[in-house]
């Protein structure tokens, strides 16, 4: 009996089938207590791995769930459209350092607008978000709010260390100090708005309490103020959330009731089937598209017409 002789083509070993890991919603929350709330990176390393299955695959998913600073840019840093410089600023008790966007080739004065960074500081992602408002016709400043330590660091977990460092009234202060900056600055027309995310969402809630010279605030997925400081704003407010953030949607009905007896002007959208940080594009598991560009016309719309 002989054997014929197996065609090349069946001799060729199978390609290994490369699936993309199921990322959960629990890995998602567990991600979202590692950044904000009380988990170290070993614990949530070893939950993930229990909701995974393996350490192999924790290891695959956690950069999923995390910012990739790699990713590239919607706006280049060097588009010509727009035009950026670092620059230095008088904060409350000291220099602070920021980021300067404007539209290359401005005529006449424009509306202002701080960019707040959420708790990884002011990363090369939230320097995009500002040439994206400066492309969009406003001065964008975004401020580095860890400068008081020295400013931000190239590594994320060590910039989210940093945040429980800081003084809130300082950094309320030096918020105050940035707006007091962009009213000034002499190719803005004086009128200064805020958008923030995360982190600086809250900060742009904060904000809005302590600057009456705040012309409007959007806050993504920000913790909301006490209630007793929400009869101080006098911004006009654009708040924007995320339907699966239980954590800081729980303050919303509470927020939007003090934000009415003060009769301060504000809109509420909740964007439904949407988590936590839905808006960065450098988060592969927690960005939604549909929910961050229309969460971004509004917030364009919205800034054209306070800023005018």
């Amino acid at each position: 009996m002989t054997k014929s002789a197996a065609s090349p083509e069946s001799a060729k070993p199978a390609k290994p089938v490369i699936t993309k890991p199921a990322i959960t919603q629990a890995m998602i929350d567990a991600y979202d207590e590692y950044t904000h709330l009380t988990l170290d990176r070993r614990r949530f390393m070893e939950q993930l791995t229990r909701l995974a299955g393996s350490g192999a695959a924790a290891a695959t998913i956690a950069p999923l769930l995390a910012a990739n600073a790699a990713q590239a840019a919607i706006i280049a840093e060097d588009d010509p459209r727009v035009t950026g410089e670092d620059i230095t600023f008088p904060g409350s008790s000291g220099e602070m350092k920021g980021y300067l966007v404007k539209p290359a080739g401005q005529s006449g004065k424009l509306g202002t607008v701080i960019v707040v960074h959420e708790n990884r500081g002011l990363n090369p992602h939230i320097r995009d978000v500002a040439r994206r408002i400066a492309l969009e016709g406003f001065v964008a400043l975004a401020p580095d709010f860890l400068s008081p330590l020295g400013g931000t660091p190239v590594d994320e977990d060590k910039a989210r260390d940093l945040f429980p460092k800081l003084d809130p009234a300082q950094t309320a202060a030096n918020a105050v100090a940035a707006v007091a900056f962009l009213k000034g600055y002499q190719d803005g027309n004086g009128k200064v708005g805020a958008v923030g995310f995360c982190w600086g969402g809250g900060t742009v809630n904060m904000l809005a309490v302590n600057a009456p010279d705040l012309a409007a605030g959007v806050a993504y997925y920000g913790m909301q103020p006490k209630a007793e400081d929400v009869p101080k704003i006098k911004a006009a407010l654009l708040l924007h959330y995320a339907g699966l953030d239980t954590r800081i949607n729980a303050g919303i009905d509470a927020f939007k009731k003090e934000l009415g007896a003060a009769h301060v002007e504000y809109t509420v959208y909740v964007y439904e089937g949407a988590n936590h940080a839905f808006n960065n594009d450098t988060s592969a598991a927690r960005y939604d598209k549909q929910a961050a560009d229309l969460a971004w016309g509004r917030t364009v719309t919205f800034l054209r017409e306070k800023l005018a």
